[in-house]
């Protein structure tokens, strides 16, 4: 008696944690401890139960005296990975069809170089294949940035470079955004305050009827940063707001993360602030960026592009062509049309 007892409260507690980490949101433990990291890994957790389930189901044919405590077991890692897979298939697995660009039609870059290892002349070549307007580099140093910038005017692309260093320790410490010309010249908002530990930056157009280009860099998950990631991403909400915005960077933030912007979205919403994501946007969610090691559908989609509603997303894509570059993440790419 005393042994069903015990074996019925673990199967009880498994289901529990199991719920738990398949929807935190539903108890507001998206950024718990743990939980914000194993939820930011759904599809690798999920191929991890189904082997576990594999494995739980194995024991149960071949031990009898528990049989129905392991068969329930692998039941409830199946149905977690059923759960997490189900999940995954709204944000989309990757779409990566792209129009024949259109007239008016912007491109938006974002990629975090792990302080310039790519180097200068191979993220000059994705800006110009891209033929990026907008481009968000977390990680990558002024000088990185204007040799970038050298590079796309010998091009044919001149840009505007803006950056901004919490300081010169480790290039970690910086964020540099490069903007085409023709969307004209923008000033720094240094009145809105700050992510924590990594530096984001808000540029503001000199022309009334631009746009506001905001680069992010939010602290990772860890242990000892959760209270900083938090705040991080405390400021991301409120500062994407109003028209006519774009917000890119490593944002160290799946979609279980960002705010309900639209009722229809559930309990993950579309994105921050007033601002949506592109890559749910266009069925591109669930397609890792980080850590280019893991295949992409196994990656953390932590690497984004936001629009505000006013802002129409035509299409997107994660950049897998570039995971021997250097950087341990994943370029990605949107394209958009101001109204």
């Amino acid at each position: 008696m005393i042994r069903r007892f015990l074996a019925a409260v673990i199967v009880v507690g498994v289901a529990a944690a199991l719920l738990v980490v398949a929807w935190p949101n539903l108890f507001g433990l998206a950024e718990a401890p743990v939980i914000a990291q194993l939820v930011s890994l759904r599809a690798l957790t999920s191929v991890i139960a189904v082997v576990a389930a594999f494995v739980l189901a194995l024991v149960a044919v071949l031990w009898a005296g528990a049989r129905r405590f392991f068969a329930a077991l692998a039941l409830l890692a199946m149905v977690f990975a059923l759960i997490n897979g189900a999940v995954l298939s709204t944000r989309g697995f990757g779409d990566e069809s792209f129009p024949t660009r259109a007239p008016g039609e912007l491109a938006v870059l974002a990629w975090n170089t792990l302080g310039d290892a790519p180097g200068a002349e191979r993220i000059a070549e994705l800006v110009i294949d891209e033929q990026a307007d907008i481009v968000v580099l977390p990680e990558t140093s002024q000088e990185t940035a204007v040799a970038i910038a050298e590079l796309t005017r010998e091009a044919g692309r001149p840009m505007w470079v803006y950056s901004i260093a919490f300081d010169y320790v480790a290039k970690a410490r910086s964020t540099s955004v490069l903007v085409s010309v023709d969307l004209g010249q923008h000033v720094v908002d240094d009145s809105v305050g700050n992510t924590t530990v990594l530096p984001s930056i808000v540029l503001r157009p000199l022309d009334p009827g631009g746009l506001t280009i905001v680069g992010v860099h939010p602290v990772a998950p860890l242990p000892g940063e959760l209270e900083n990631w938090r705040a991080d991403l405390r400021w991301v909400d409120g500062i994407c707001a109003g028209d006519n915005v774009v917000m890119a960077g490593d944002f160290n933030a799946t979609a279980d993360h960002f705010r309900v912007v639209d009722p229809s979205a559930g309990v993950a919403g579309l994105g921050f602030g007033e601002c949506r994501n592109a890559g749910l946007l266009t069925g591109n969610g669930a397609v890792g960026t980080w850590p280019t090691r893991l295949p992409p559908l196994l990656g953390a989609p932590i690497d984004h592009v936001f629009v505000s509603p006013d802002i129409t997303v035509t299409g997107m894509r994660v950049l897998t062509e570039y995971d021997g570059a250097g950087s341990d993440h994943r370029p990605v790419v949107a394209r958009i049309i101001v109204e």
